[in-house]
């Protein structure tokens, strides 16, 4: 590869070095010549997955996303109220036949 090209790396690809990164079986430095990464961009995968396992097994994702669908829902009823009220104001106005 030419100096300023970047590897791309999938998610899957990220979470397996990192796994094996947290294990401490291998040195950094052997982790980054197995999987040709460099051994700060592991170091960042690691941190990266040791600070977000919390996320895991937390239930503030999944409340926040019922929430987000409740206000959505709202939302909707709100809309076909307004749709049914206009149609009813067009009918009184004699606009809609």
């Amino acid at each position: 590869m030419g100096p300023n090209i970047r590897k791309v790396f999938t998610p899957t690809f990220k979470a397996k070095v990192a796994l094996e990164a947290t294990k401490g079986v291998e040195t950094t430095g052997q982790l980054a010549s197995r999987f040709q990464v460099h051994p700060t961009q592991i170091g960042v995968w690691k941190k990266r997955l040791i600070d977000g396992a919390e996320r895991i097994f937390s239930d503030k994702e999944k409340r926040e996303k019922e929430k987000d669908h409740e206000f959505v829902d709202e939302l909707y009823k709100q809309i076909g109220k307004q749709k049914i009220e206009i149609e009813w104001l067009k009918k009184k106005v004699g606009l809609f036949e």
